[in-house]
């Protein structure tokens, strides 16, 4: 077999794998199961396709379509080649703005085609919570829908036309017909004659008219999609007298890939939705007072009705991006029932929002109901996506486990459903978590299991199939919107009867003959509780690190991946995760996949270093170590962390390599070449010396070596504290942190940053102290890291207080004791690093601090008028302290600040001076960053916390860009 892959990928135009690594990387989607597939291909045109195909027939195999990957119940998961189609079917093919209409191919991410068509005031309108990633297909092929499907449907809805290739290689197109044009369909010795020929069969036998209509689903129920839409296509004109036209579009959408590989999807459009609307956050002390009010604010013609229970609002407490997006939050509610309503007005929102809380509160229900507007809604419903990732973030190995998660019954009957459902957990002694889409009769329901243990795995099985028996007693559908896949694909049977199961299986037969399609999906479906991620059972190894992983350990960290794919959002999305992938397209550089390497590895490794593994090390290579990941990934999965623990692991196996030992000792490196400063910056200017050097280092030799300052800020300080005034020492104190990248390089600012304070009347000391150690954590020295942070954790807690902060200039220095330090230092001064940490902060935060406690006045400021581009450092924006930076520069009069929207700038450290890196860093820089610094008139001023930032701006636009720091110092009167 390993000779005939070999064969095929020489056929292939695109891109094809079947070593261990990619492999492992597409063992797994964002379900409970893992299964290795044979290989792993990213077609690159329709050709590609067919070679598959042919390959897949002649050896017995078959394919996995794959888009982001973020299915919940297995569907790409599979045993034979994966084809992501998410790099190169990638086209919007062509709009009609006059039909409303718009064809792509299926790896269109819902949320990017929205954003080419707002011009033309269009949109696509089914929204799952995963739509910055979402792709077209991956949409079809589960009939996704989302929180606004009270109004747009599910994409089924608006799938007018589909292109696809069949099972014998033939491209086909399917598309309304009307009943002349169906009976012409099924002419012919094709095998598209042929499906038409079958369900025409199939759905003109009167019994199973009868059979069908009494057994699936009821048809209220619009988010129902339970096994093959045989019934939706039985109330269509061949089949049943004045009904809608025939589409086969209509089966396609839920096939979940098992019928046909499609290629061009065409779709309705809506027209844009009205301009104002409002959410009314309603708060309950119960589920159950929330599900009787849900059915008063769907009277009022709610664009979206989706709830968070109290589970997921606990777990917005401890993520640092969700805790600033639940503001509104009072109390501790039970359950948040969060309504949008839109019109042409503010006031008729309002309007409406008064009487749905009128009612409610005359039924009794509801204590707490603000209404929010504009950008805070944003923030709202970025806490309700959040909610999938967020279920994975608890410590150790219990966690919400998508099991029963997607089932749906009519909106009445939710109230009775979700008792009933209560009690059969109560019963087994578990809870659930209660979330999403209550207006369409739809809670994502997750019990608390530990799959990693046999009880666990038993439950697993036995909750599935309780509440399948509850759903069919209310004649609801087990699968919402999340597929059937590997999960519900066992129980269609019992949902659907023998009968129209047995129907289900002949249409997969016709076809799809040789089940090379996603085959063990939908029908002939193995056992649910087979081929999950998670041994039962099995032992957990014992691993050695010098972080410290509170409630878990390394293994555990990785493992809160839970593959929902945040990482695989592009820069058009906005933030910074993760900017390897957003410049490569490459599952292997997401954060997902580099935590899927690293739980596969540290579980089943048989040598004495788990680490020790050439694998890990390609995944992790292209980690910037942003941290990007600890704020946005909803299950903070801090890949940066895990990076630098692989990093000392693998190199107390396998040794330093020279340029990291040179990097991580940049502050001792620098203490020596300063003392001849000229002469350093002539050799690393001079092309040919710098050349040399650079070569000699490993660095790309395109790159600007930073220069040193004539005087090191610690010299400076020193040389002028003796000739101080008296008065000086009788102001407020604050602490300097001079790290080593403002000492030596950045002197001038950190000059500037003592001025500044002490005319805004502070008494700036410098403690004694060594350096943050930042370069040492970025290379995996955390041995060496340990003993810098036990040092000054020794040496500045007994200095530091809330009324004396210790403060710092250069982010990614300063932010060290934030992050890191109190999981680095030794167990005796864990508490006196927290307490470290709690007053230290970045000059811009102190001086937000001041200016808030009424201590820094705008008189001291100019009042000249002045544009700024800010910026910000991926540190900074990891821990959510951004916004103290913009609000500082918007301090003196008439000062405008707009954040460039740009994630990672590429530099990151050394990984953008490092030579097999450079082309990646500045292809990261030019996502956003640099052409949007580039198109800035002189007069604007580009603003920039980090140190590394300024020097990718200056290598990648030739513009310089200050520190906040400079620009406060200039606009002193």
């Amino acid at each position: 077999m390993k000779a005939k892959l070999e064969q095929l990928s020489r056929l292939i135009s695109g891109e094809f794998y079947s070593d261990e690594l990619m492999r492992t990387i597409y063992a797994t989607d964002a379900s409970a199961y893992s299964e290795m597939p044979l290989a792993v291909c990213l077609p690159a045109d329709v050709e590609d396709l067919r070679q598959l195909i042919a390959f897949a027939h002649r050896e017995g195999t078959s394919l996995i379509p794959r888009a982001a990957g973020t299915s919940l119940a297995g569907q790409v998961v599979g045993g034979g080649i994966v084809v992501d189609i998410s790099k190169y079917f990638n086209r919007i093919l062509e709009v009609d703005t006059i039909k409303h209409r718009v064809c792509v191919q299926p790896g269109v991410i819902r949320d990017e085609l929205n954003l080419f068509l707002k011009p033309h005031g269009l949109f696509f309108g089914p929204e799952t919570s995963t739509a910055n990633r979402a792709m077209i297909g991956g949409m079809v092929g589960n009939n996704s829908c989302g929180s606004n499907s009270v109004v747009y449907k599910s994409t089924r809805e608006h799938t007018l036309a589909v292109k696809a290739l069949l099972s014998d290689g033939t491209e086909v197109e399917f598309k309304e017909l009307t009943f002349e044009g169906f009976i012409k369909k099924c002419e012919g010795d094709t095998l598209e004659a042929k499906l038409y020929r079958s369900v025409r069969s199939q759905l003109s036998n009167y019994e199973n008219q009868q059979e069908i209509r009494r057994e699936f689903p009821k048809q209220s129920i619009e988010r129902r999609n339970t096994g093959y839409a045989i019934d939706l296509l039985l109330e269509t004109n061949p089949f049943t007298a004045g009904a809608g036209e025939f589409n086969f579009c209509k089966l396609i959408c839920g096939s979940e890939g098992t019928l046909a590989f499609i290629t061009e999807i065409t779709l309705s459009l809506e027209p844009l939705p009205p301009v104002h609307n409002g959410l009314l956050c309603a708060h309950f002390s119960s589920v159950e007072d929330a599900l009787k009010a849900n059915l008063i604010a769907l009277k009022y013609k709610p664009y979206a009705v989706e709830l968070i229970d109290h589970y997921i609002l606990e777990c917005t407490k401890s993520n640092l991006e969700q805790l600033q997006n639940r503001f509104f939050v009072k109390g501790d509610p039970a359950a948040l029932l969060v309504i949008e309503y839109a019109a042409d007005s503010q006031e008729e929102v309002e309007q409406t929002a008064a009487l749905v809380e009128a009612e409610m509160r005359a039924m009794g229900l509801g204590y707490h109901f603000p209404v929010l507007y504009g950008a805070d809604t944003r923030k709202v419903w970025t806490l309700r996506k959040a909610g999938l990732g967020l279920l994975s973030n608890l410590p150790g190995d219990e966690k919400a486990v998508p099991v029963i998660e997607d089932t749906a019954v009519d909106v009445q009957d939710l109230p009775a459903y979700i008792r009933e459902f209560n009690e059969v957990l109560i019963k087994h002694g578990l809870h659930s978590v209660h979330y999403a889409h209550a207006g369409s009769g739809e809670l994502h329901l997750r019990p608390i299991l530990n799959l990693k243990t046999e009880e666990g795995t038993r439950m697993f099985r036995l909750i599935a199939e309780e509440v399948a028996a509850l759903v069919k007693k209310y004649r609801g559908s087990l699968s919402g919107e999340h597929g059937d896949g590997r999960l519900r694909g066992e129980f269609i049977q019992r949902m659907i009867g023998n009968k129209n199961y047995a129907l289900l299986r002949e249409l997969k037969d016709t076809w799809d003959p040789g089940h090379i399609f996603n085959p063990g999906k939908i029908v002939d479906t193995p056992p649910m509780d087979t081929s999950l991620r998670y041994v039962a059972g099995q032992s957990a190894p014992e691993i050695k690190t010098v972080f410290r992983y509170y409630g878990q350990n390394v293994l555990q960290h990785a493992e809160q991946c839970n593959g929902s794919g945040d990482c695989r959002k592009t820069q058009l999305a906005g933030g910074t995760m993760c900017p390897s992938y957003m410049a490569t397209r490459d599952e292997k550089d997401t954060t997902r996949a580099r935590a899927n390497v690293l739980r596969t590895f540290l579980s089943n490794s048989s040598k004495a270093n788990p680490f020790d593994h050439p694998e890990i090390k390609e995944v992790m290579d292209l980690c910037l170590s942003c941290k990007g990941c600890k704020s946005e990934c909803p299950s903070n999965v801090d890949m940066a962390k895990l990076k630098a623990e692989f990093l000392q692991a693998y190199q107390d196996t396998n040794g330093i390599q020279f340029r990291s030992r040179m990097i991580a000792n940049f502050n001792t490196i620098s203490r020596f070449t300063a003392l001849v400063p000229h002469l350093y910056n002539y050799v690393v200017t001079g092309r040919i010396m710098s050349r040399l050097i650079k070569k000699f280092m490993g660095f790309a030799v395109e790159r600007s070596m930073p220069e040193l300052h004539h005087i090191t800020l610690k010299e400076w300080f020193n040389s002028r504290w003796r000739s101080r005034e008296p008065e000086v020492m009788n102001k407020r104190k604050v602490y300097l942190f001079c790290d080593e990248f403002t000492n030596y390089q950045d002197a001038e600012i950190g000059i500037k940053a003592v001025q500044l304070l002490e005319q805004l009347g502070y008494q700036v000391i410098i403690p004694k102290h060594q350096e943050s150690g930042r370069a040492s954590i970025s290379k995996g020295l955390l041995r060496s890291a340990k003993r810098i942070a036990d040092y000054n954790v020794k040496q500045l807690a007994p200095l530091i207080s809330a009324d004396s902060p210790l403060i710092g200039i250069e982010p990614s220095a300063v932010l060290t004791f934030r992050d890191e330090y109190p999981d680095l230092v030794g167990e005796e001064q864990v508490i006196s690093a927290r307490e470290l940490a709690s007053n230290t902060m970045l000059i811009d935060e102190f001086l937000l601090h001041e200016i808030k406690a009424g201590r820094i006045s705008k008189s001291q400021f100019k009042t000249d008028e002045k544009t700024i581009k800010l910026h910000g450092h991926c540190q900074q924006k990891a821990l959510g302290l951004l916004t103290a930076t913009e609000q500082l520069l918007r301090f003196p009069e008439n000062y405008n600040v707009e954040t460039i929207a740009s994630g990672c700038c590429g530099m990151a450290g050394s990984f953008g001076y490092e030579k097999e890196h450079y082309a990646l860093s500045m292809q990261i820089g030019e996502l956003v960053l640099f052409p949007e610094v580039r198109k800035q008139p002189e007069n604007v001023v580009i603003a920039a916390p980090g140190t590394s930032c300024r020097h990718q701006i200056k290598d990648g636009t030739g513009k310089r860009a200050l520190h906040p720091v400079e620009i406060l110092h200039a606009a002193l009167r």
